[in-house]
């Protein structure tokens, strides 16, 4: 175990902060809440923080809020959004983080995953179509649109009963895009 220790003798930490936009048991969150956990997160040590919209309750207007106050808090240790798709608004709030500058999204392939305690909980943003936005408006991904989509297959194989979500999926890519150079 020395020689791991010796390969890397720091290991950074990234925090997400989870129901920083609201929450099902507690209802409102204020943004001075969020802003007071990431504070405290940032000031033990905490390289990197990304606020969750874990029960998919956020909004473009909030988020755009939250993103701000914490990064005038906290600086550069605020890194991305880890955002749901719950109420329907969670690519929408992907492009309210890329305006106020976060450049890390959080993303399942088909949307997969979600919240136990988020009634109707429909899972995370879905990877697919979160690149095909990004791409779309010219921020270079790296990513392989037709083969992120070819990968579908292998989840829904592996996981024949699960829904999987996500629009690029069933409308396929359009004849007008054009991948970020």
């Amino acid at each position: 175990m020395d020689w791991l220790k010796a390969q890397s003798p720091r290991v950074p930490v990234v925090a997400g902060a989870s129901t920083a936009f609201g929450c099902s048991i507690d209802g409102v969150v204020p943004t001075a809440k969020t802003v007071a956990l990431c504070k405290g997160l940032a000031d033990a040590g905490i390289d990197e923080i990304m606020l969750a919209d874990t029960v998919g309750y956020a909004h473009p207007a909030q988020v755009k809020e939250v993103v701000l106050a914490t990064r005038n808090a906290i600086g550069p240790a605020l890194c991305g959004l880890h955002l749901h798709d719950i109420c329907g608004l969670g690519i929408a709030n992907a492009l309210a983080g890329l305006e106020v500058g976060i450049r890390a999204f959080d993303s399942c392939l088909a949307g997969l995953g979600g919240c136990p305690y988020a009634p109707g909980a429909s899972g995370n943003v879905v990877t697919e179509d979160l690149v095909f936005m990004l791409e779309s408006m010219g921020f270079t991904t790296g990513i392989d649109i037709p083969a992120l989509l070819e990968s579908r297959k292998v989840l829904h194989a592996g996981l024949p009963a699960e829904p999987l979500h996500g629009q690029v999926s069933k409308a396929g890519l359009p004849p007008t895009f054009r991948k970020a150079a």
